[in-house]
């Protein structure tokens, strides 16, 4: 379906953050993270209003574009013309996070297997690796309680995830990052999955595994607090946008 661009239509400030948002949902799909046209990732649109973009729901997200992407408001209408569907009950996890985090420009939510995998163990992530040592410094975890449609959960959500985390696991669900940019999300969710993947990986192996101690998690933590803000975006997001107008591009369309 050809999409009439948007580009001209909304401000310069509302299609930067289309084009990032679009190119996260390729690489989510790019990585494998993706439960074809299920999970989301929204987007704050900056001003005073709680107005959201969020994908067109039933496009994988591999094909989904800058101008496709639809602006919502806080309980998931649209307040823009599209000819796609949105899923209101997908947004009721982002609406509460965004409600009550104004840092969270950016809710990125998925259903891997490794994430899903971990967030069934007991013991929840463990100080594997270097990346789980990062997840460890700022992680939350919320208890299942079915499917995420009912509003009486919000709250519980919300206080699960508290005032600073960035990474939240979703007991026998999945996983949930947030991020003051769309960049800083998909990083984020980029080691919080591979952490999972590796604890999978590392307990599989059949042998005693190593753990690290509270001294280098405790290291780690001043060091990623410490770090110029936006400097991982700031290295990686641009060679991440590159790989996909290499591999699949017409994400800024």
């Amino acid at each position: 379906m050809k999409i009439p661009s948007l580009k001209e239509v909304v401000s310069a400030e509302e299609w930067s953050l289309r084009v990032d948002l679009a190119a996260a949902y390729r690489l989510v799909a790019a990585y494998g993270w993706s439960d074809l046209v299920y999970t989301h990732i929204s987007a704050r649109i900056p001003g005073p209003e709680h107005h959201f973009l969020i994908n067109p729901y039933g496009l994988m997200f591999d094909e989904i574009t800058a101008s496709s992407l639809v602006l919502i408001d806080m309980d998931g209408r649209k307040l823009r013309d599209s000819p796609f569907p949105v899923n209101p009950a997908g947004f009721t996890i982002h609406s509460c996070i965004h409600a009550v985090r104004d840092d969270a420009q950016c809710v990125l939510h998925t259903h891997s297997r490794a994430g899903v995998g971990v967030s069934a163990q007991k013991h929840g992530v463990l100080p594997l690796s270097q990346q789980s040592t990062i997840v460890l410094n700022s992680l939350a975890y919320h208890d299942y309680e079915g499917i995420a449609l009912r509003d009486d959960e919000r709250p519980r959500l919300q206080a699960s995830l508290g005032p600073t985390a960035q990474f939240l696991m979703l007991r026998n669900h999945g996983l949930l990052t947030v991020g003051d940019s769309v960049a800083d999300a998909f990083l984020n969710m980029y080691i919080f999955e591979t952490t999972c993947r590796i604890q999978v990986d590392a307990l599989a192996g059949g042998s005693a595994v190593s753990m690290i101690g509270a001294g280098p998690i405790e290291a780690n933590r001043d060091a990623v607090t410490n770090a110029p803000p936006g400097s991982r975006a700031a290295l990686a997001w641009p060679a991440l946008l590159r790989k996909l107008n290499r591999e699949n591009p017409g994400y800024d369309a």
